[in-house]
């Protein structure tokens, strides 16, 4: 089954990403959204989340769609990027119609890039004003490496970076992934800079390494609390209902497992959420959504790899690139 035209989430029709980073903090907040409120729903695995208005998610409860879902740097600080979405929704008059004023809905989830180098000691939280910039920045195009939330992470021994893929199947139904890839793990062997995702690659898309043997796992640094955290959004266009949308959104874990040793450990807040567009009908929901966790797997599988295989030297980085430590990028999808 071949990627969508840009391999990216963004061959979803009707899903934008912006980013925005600022290189002296080395940090950023990456921002999923739509023309119109989506069904969403999240999945946490990982040990150490740090999540905002992801209860709302869980089937049953009253809102049912979202605006935006929020990838920020800067461990809890960086919450307070989803306020700044939510002001730009505001202002573009998006959010839930109440009595008073509309009212954006805005889930985010945060990771742990306090130790990436940069200038942490900011008098005033920047996350707010990144996410303002994230939102007003949406489009189709979706940068990768070390862009947006992406700036700032690591895995154990590599820079990492924001990943993304495509998958479009054979009912015509697109499947993306978008992640922030910041984990505990790594994702790649040492010594060869074969990427476990290997098998699941796609035309060249991080270098076309193949396959390697499986290696003790590593870990990026004697782990403590908070250290780590990989977030990823999955989007279809077939319509989801928020249970069908979280059934997505576990399987999807399975993709994290395959791309980083160890995943979901106690100092990861590893989280995956699923979003639907609502444009395409299921006609046969128990065989397709299956085929859609499947292909939402593997999508987060090749999309934590391109993360990792697009990252970027800075100044001050804690770790080297894959492209820096193991030979120039070759290819792409």
């Amino acid at each position: 089954m071949p990627a969508g035209p840009r391999n990216l989430i963004t061959d979803v029709p009707g899903i934008l990403v912006g980013q925005a980073q600022d290189d002296t903090v080395k940090t950023g907040v990456t921002v999923l959204t739509s023309d119109a409120p989506f069904f969403a729903a999240v999945h946490i695995m990982g040990g150490a989340p740090g999540t905002r208005e992801t209860d709302l998610l869980r089937p049953g409860t009253l809102v049912d769609r979202v605006d935006a879902l929020v990838l920020s740097g800067g461990s809890a600080f960086g919450l307070d990027a989803a306020s700044g979405v939510a002001e730009a929704l505001r202002d573009a008059g998006r959010g839930v119609e109440t009595p008073g004023p509309r009212i954006p809905i805005v889930p985010a989830a945060i990771l742990y890039d306090l130790l990436s180098g940069g200038d942490k000691d900011w008098s005033k939280n920047p996350y707010h004003d990144l996410g303002r910039r994230a939102f007003v920045a949406a489009e189709s195009d979706v940068a990768l490496g070390t862009a947006g939330a992406g700036t700032g992470a690591t895995t154990a021994g590599l820079k990492g970076g924001i990943g993304s893929a495509s998958w479009v199947l054979d009912s015509g139904i697109t499947v993306g992934a978008l992640v922030a890839v910041n984990a505990i793990g790594g994702v790649a062997d040492t010594e060869t800079g074969q990427f476990w995702a290997a098998p699941f690659e796609h035309g060249g898309e991080f270098g076309g390494r193949g396959s390697a043997p499986l290696a003790k796992p590593q870990l990026k640094r004697d782990p403590t609390v908070l250290q780590a955290t990989t977030l990823a959004i999955i989007a279809t266009d077939a319509t989801l209902d928020k249970a069908q949308a979280a059934q997505v959104a576990m399987v999807a874990q399975d993709g994290m497992a395959r791309a980083i040793l160890p995943s979901h450990t106690m100092f990861d807040g590893d989280l995956v959420f699923a979003a639907s567009t609502g444009a395409r009908a299921l006609t046969n929901p128990p065989a397709q959504l299956s085929e859609i966790g499947h292909a939402a797997a593997i999508c987060l599988t090749r999309a934590i790899a391109r993360g990792v295989y697009e990252a970027t030297p800075a100044e001050g980085d804690p770790f080297s690139t894959w492209g820096d430590k193991f030979g120039t990028r070759s290819a792409k999808g």
